[in-house]
């Protein structure tokens, strides 16, 4: 799957090479740097110079070796604190802020923009089940239409097409509006 082949490529190299811009002196510096991965990265994908891009890859990750530990503990240090945030934004949002689908990062409540907010609340808030009556099968035992003969097959016919909106007088009334539409033509 070449698509498949491409995102991991692409994850393998955005882990490695996972500088930012806080890493540079000027804006031209980065952007360079980024065009530069995304040509090894093109390459690898479409299979130009792989031997010499892997080489360089390797040459890369030895000499930064501490920048990429460290620029992976702080990703995971920012995911870790967002998730904390998220989950006392949900916290705070009462039952019926979240019944209303108005807690933070759903409709624009108040916070940091940007933050996720679960839709469920460990331990708290759940989701209201439909009442009335529940859907019932067609051709079960219940069923009083579970014979073969043909009444009980016109019966079963007529009943799944009215589930879908159909019925009779539909099809009968469509075929006089075709039969008088086309007399005046």
């Amino acid at each position: 799957n070449a698509w498949a082949k491409e995102m991991t490529l692409r994850r393998r190299m955005a882990s490695i090479f996972n500088k930012t811009r806080e890493h540079f002196p000027s804006l031209k510096d980065y952007n360079d740097y980024l065009e530069e991965v995304e040509d090894m990265t093109f390459n690898l994908i479409e299979g130009i110079d792989v031997e010499a891009i892997e080489a360089r890859i390797a040459r890369y990750q030895q000499e930064n070796a501490e920048q990429i530990y460290l620029s992976r503990a702080k990703r995971a240090e920012d995911l870790a604190a967002a998730l904390k945030a998220s989950r006392m934004v949900a916290v705070k949002a009462g039952p019926s802020d979240m019944a209303a689908g108005t807690s933070q990062g759903i409709s624009g409540g108040a916070g940091v923009q940007g933050q996720y907010a679960p839709a469920a609340v460990p331990g708290g808030l759940n989701q209201p089940r439909p009442t009335g009556n529940a859907p019932q099968p067609i051709g079960g035992s219940s069923d009083p239409l579970h014979g073969y003969d043909e009444e009980t097959m016109r019966l079963r016919a007529e009943r799944g097409a009215r589930a879908g909106g159909w019925t009779a007088e539909l099809g009968r009334r469509r075929a006089l509006e075709e039969a008088f539409s086309s007399i005046f033509v």
